[in-house]
């Protein structure tokens, strides 16, 4: 998983967009391809908007991009990993910062002729001639036949003073992000209301560190559980965690847990199991249906919602994904978009409704 923002995040991040406004423009059948416009923002109807442009949202824009389809990456700015120096568990990228990764994958976007729309996308409906109609946060209008909700979550953590301020540096939730950089300290593991995940890395964060300290802070734990945890050397302290400070002396660990109990817990580094929220309110104003047992909005093996035309990737419908998983999921998704595309367009050239076919001159 990646590193990730805090729940003083809003769901919906409202930057102002730059650049030229969107035109008001004719009506175009969805079946028809635009030709692009020297990168114009102002396009009568894209063939793909793609909300949020981080690891899922680049990778299916360039994959769309570069099978000739318009495609339009509009993006907010606030990815999830971005409090985090570096990201970890991407082949060839391993150690590189979220904000490089960004950069490099714009820059790849741009070079296949694809657009980047600084902006956050606040409403959307689909039209009566099938395509969608999305609305920007100032206003503005974009038009597209298909469209991939990329948006991320917001990590929600316990509200325990002291601890979004040191969240990814001192304070981490993905031990396959972060686990091999804290090895040998001292960590503590704060229970959460995610409480099975919170057990598991309890568990696993003993792989890095001979000295683990599981806060239960309220967690239920069987007997079973709490003596499978003792046996693999976790201790654990029932007491509710009430504040997470500095250390006030030289030489010790540099983060204390106060306990209500009156019990302090030193450590090198915390690990906590914050809760998911997807920004998934697109995706639901736009009908599509949520898995009864996970919450989450469902898609199938290529990212598809049960409704037509709208595709997800990346931790909006998996929170668990790290950077290389939601790349990947975005590639499939934007590769099953092509397809989709590309049917609607033999259909209509079939049928004589096929006005011109995007494309390479």
């Amino acid at each position: 998983m990646q590193s990730t923002n805090v729940s003083r995040f809003r769901q919906q991040r409202l930057l102002k967009p730059v650049g030229p406004p969107i035109l008001s423009v004719e009506v175009i059948r969805m079946d028809a391809t635009t030709h692009s416009t020297g990168g114009s923002e102002a396009k009568a109807l894209w063939d793909t908007v793609i909300i949020g442009g981080g690891a899922a949202g680049l990778s299916a824009g360039i994959v769309l991009s570069r099978a000739q389809f318009t495609t339009l990456v509009v993006d907010g700015g606030e990815p999830r990993n971005g409090p985090a120096d570096h990201m970890h568990g991407y082949l060839t990228r391993d150690g590189m910062a979220p904000r490089e990764f960004v950069a490099t994958g714009r820059d790849e976007l741009s070079r296949y002729g694809g657009t980047l729309m600084p902006a956050s996308v606040v409403d959307a409906r689909r039209a009566s001639d099938g395509t969608f109609e999305l609305r920007l946060d100032d206003d503005r209008a974009l038009r597209a036949r298909s469209v991939l909700v990329a948006t991320g979550l917001t990590d929600e953590l316990p509200d325990i003073p002291g601890l979004s301020e040191r969240w990814a540096s001192e304070v981490h939730h993905c031990p396959h992000c972060h686990g091999y950089e804290v090895r040998g300290r001292t960590i503590a593991v704060i229970g959460t209301t995610m409480q099975a995940v919170s057990r598991h890395l309890a568990a696993l964060m003993r792989r890095y560190s001979s000295s683990v300290t599981f806060c239960v802070n309220g967690t239920e734990i069987s007997a079973v559980e709490r003596h499978r945890l003792t046996a693999y050397g976790v201790r654990l302290v029932d007491g509710r965690v009430t504040r997470v400070t500095s250390a006030d002396t030289a030489g010790r660990d540099p983060v204390v847990l106060e306990l209500d109990n009156g019990e302090a817990v030193e450590c090198g580094a915390i690990f906590v199991a914050p809760r998911p929220v997807p920004h998934d309110a697109i995706l639901t104003t736009l009908g599509a249906g949520k898995d009864p047992v996970s919450g989450l909005v469902a898609v199938d093996s290529q990212g598809a919602t049960d409704v037509p035309g709208v595709w997800a990737a990346g931790n909006v419908v998996n929170p668990r994904a790290q950077v290389v998983a939601a790349a990947g999921a975005g590639s499939t998704a934007g590769i099953s978009m092509a397809g989709w595309l590309l049917e609607r367009e033999l259909s209509a050239a079939v049928s004589g409704d096929q006005p011109h076919v995007g494309g390479a001159s």
